[in-house]
């Protein structure tokens, strides 16, 4: 979950940080470890991180950044002509103030630092690693491809998602419609009448009289209780509770735990072919696996630190899968870590968009089938009155 935390910097006074975490703790803990005080922290929501990403979009400046270095112009005179571009909205404010922190001789790493709230720590530290280098434009390129393979991952769950959501959605309108308003008109024919009906019935036409007499305040009540339901999913501490239930759940808690492990993968190898050594990436990386597996992560970075491999360590601390060890070791051997921790996170990704792609494909009749009984359910017994009336006619 993303965070806004408040902290003071020193040099800079207060400043706002965007941090990736599990809590309020969790984020203002990552702040800390910056070495900055921590004054405040609040989650961001989906609106506010929409307006967000509207006023400064950090791929779409990487992506024409790079455009313009391959181009052939400078640094500054990119940075200067995107400035130009964007110089009515708060991203040409941002890149107002970088060009003034370069203007007074700072590298760009240090430029970007100072402005927090646009530029995350791990964009930061890739940039000050190509500095060294002098592959700032290798190192967009890694950048906005770790950003556009996330992407790819996270459109594939939307749009394995949709249809099922949508077929949810109408069947429960279709249901609210028979048991609010149809349900109701059929009791009020059948509430004097003397034959004996089934007990499921009865219960519906029950049902139905109880809703005709008290409409306004079951309305009313249901309008509560999702408006009560709506204010419990915007706490920070009852999505947290969720999320521990899913995790609890022996397919789906294991399709997320290597989600994260893709994340995880992924940007450890971006900031290893930067150059930054292990122990470091594996604390600037760490953000972003969920509470339980950072615990195990600063198990395995303290084995790293004392002088065990890391698919050793990993494996110790259950932040692997035995292709994901093999594949370490082949790393260790070659001398080729960075695109083995790469090549895992591709992995992981792949075997998520197949488990979404199957998922999809089974629940949808499953759905289907569902809302069809229920729906059907209602409207049997709806017409069972009928029917036993037109028998007791007969």
């Amino acid at each position: 979950m993303l965070f806004q935390v408040r902290a003071a910097q020193p040099g800079a006074g207060v400043i706002e940080l965007e941090i990736e975490a599990d809590s309020v703790d969790a984020a203002m803990s990552t702040v800390r470890a910056r070495g900055l005080a921590a004054l405040a922290a609040e989650p961001v929501t989906a609106t506010r991180r929409a307006g967000r990403r509207g006023r400064f979009s950090l791929v779409l400046f990487s992506q024409e950044l790079l455009a313009l270095l391959t181009a052939g112009l400078s640094l500054i005179e990119g940075l200067e002509t995107l400035a130009e571009k964007e110089h009515a909205s708060e991203a040409g404010r941002v890149l107002h103030r970088v060009l003034e922190h370069l203007y007074e001789g700072m590298p760009l790493s240090e430029a970007l630092e100072r402005q927090p709230q646009a530029f995350p720590a791990l964009f930061v530290a890739t940039v000050r690693a190509s500095e060294k280098t002098g592959d700032l434009d290798e190192a967009l390129g890694r950048y906005v491809a770790y950003e556009s393979q996330f992407d790819v991952v996270r459109k594939k769950v939307i749009a394995a998602s949709v249809y099922p959501v949508l077929l949810i959605a109408f069947g429960a309108l279709v249901i609210v419609f028979l048991l609010a308003y149809v349900v109701p008109r059929f009791s009020l024919a059948f509430a004097e009448s003397t034959v004996e009906l089934p007990w499921a019935s009865r219960l519906l036409i029950e049902w139905g009289t109880l809703f005709a007499a008290h409409a306004g305040t079951l309305l009313v009540a249901a309008a509560v209780l999702l408006a009560g339901g709506g204010w419990l999913l915007t706490r920070v501490e009852t999505r947290q509770r969720l999320a521990r239930l899913l995790w609890r759940v022996p397919a789906f808690g294991e399709r997320m735990r290597l989600y994260h492990l893709a994340r995880f993968y992924r940007t450890l190898g971006m900031i290893q072919r930067g150059g930054i050594p292990l122990v470091t990436a594996l604390g600037m990386a760490g953000g972003l696996l969920s509470a339980g597996l950072r615990d195990s992560l600063e198990r395995a970075r303290q084995a790293v630190e004392q002088g065990l491999p890391l698919s050793r360590a990993f494996a110790d601390n259950g932040l692997t899968t035995p292709v994901a060890v093999r594949m370490l070791r082949v790393g260790e051997r070659s001398g080729r870590m960075a695109e083995m921790l790469e090549r895992i996170g591709a992995f992981y990704d792949d075997e998520i968009a197949r488990w979404v792609d199957l998922t999809s494909r089974l629940l949808e009749p499953v759905l289907m089938v569902v809302i069809g009984v229920i729906i059907g359910g209602i409207v049997l017994l709806m017409y069972l009155p009928i029917f036993e009336l037109a028998a007791s006619v007969q």
